[in-house]
């Protein structure tokens, strides 16, 4: 599962799986009913009916063979480089494993850190690592059975405890590996981009601006997320890389305010 870049430039832009290790799942197979999800979201948002009508078909492509603990050792190569330095730095770590798979928990633990660091990893990411390995062990991160069993939020809550893991790679593991439908990314810049481009915004939202929105698409926010996604591919790079956050506002002073001000300045 590889989190890099699937419709920007930015390094937490969206998720871009593995070729040689997704499966397309199909409608059928999913957790949830696909056209429920459709109708549901159609019925009640115009611009999203208009975006399911004219754009590709909802697909995931899951990535059928990564462990929790894996999915996350391979996040954290991933992060903040470029994906060609971390396809080598991954493939180096993998080495260190057994059969093309990254080291067990209990090896990772095993491995000395200055291994690590000529492998690629800088020093932060070797304490991730670290850390990530003692909380699987620990079953902080769970199996991928057991992370079927778990509500997202109690997922998110384990999953972001591993030093290095921020909320949005939890959230790409939760609709990319797991197939979760009601995940919205809200700090996530093509979802944020595609929805001003789809609702005729000149700014960025806001995470809780974006939340707040949202609520109009539960409990399929992983369909809108994933339409979003296609706004901004449909909209391209010209416009996209024209759409800004919201500029901050400054305060007006008062009269006194101003008084005082000129003031100091005499």
């Amino acid at each position: 599962m590889r989190f890099a870049n699937r419709v920007t430039n930015a390094p937490t832009a969206c998720y871009v799986s593995s070729p040689a290790m997704t499966t397309h799942i199909p409608p059928e197979r999913l957790a949830f009913d696909l056209q429920e999800a459709l109708r549901h979201l159609s019925e009640r948002d115009e611009v999203l009916r208009e975006l399911i009508a004219t754009t590709k078909a909802f697909a995931i492509d899951a990535d059928m063979g990564q462990s929790p603990y894996e999915v996350l050792v391979e996040a954290i190569v991933y992060q903040s480089i470029s994906g060609k330095a971390a396809a080598t730095i991954y493939g180096r770590i993998k080495a260190l494993g057994e059969s093309g798979r990254p080291p067990s928990p209990e090896k990772m633990l095993k491995i000395p850190a200055p291994k690590l660091r000529k492998a690629g990893l800088s020093g932060a990411k070797v304490l991730a690592m670290k850390d990530l390995a003692k909380k699987a062990i620990a079953g902080i991160v769970p199996t991928h059975d057991e992370a079927l069993r778990l509500a997202d939020e109690e997922l998110i809550e384990r999953l972001v405890s591993v030093r290095g893991i921020g909320a949005w790679t939890v959230e790409m593991f939760l609709i990319f590996r797991l197939g979760r439908p009601d995940v919205l990314p809200i700090h996530d810049l093509g979802v944020k981009k595609g929805w001003s481009v789809a609702y005729g915004k000149k700014h960025m939202p806001k995470p809780n601006e974006l939340l707040k929105f949202g609520e109009r698409w539960r409990p399929y926010r992983t369909v809108a997320s994933w339409y979003m996604w296609r706004a901004f591919e449909r909209a391209g790079y010209k416009v996209t890389n024209k759409i800004r956050p919201k500029p901050v506002r400054k305060k007006r002073m008062g009269s006194a305010s101003k008084r005082k001000t000129r003031r100091r300045d005499r």
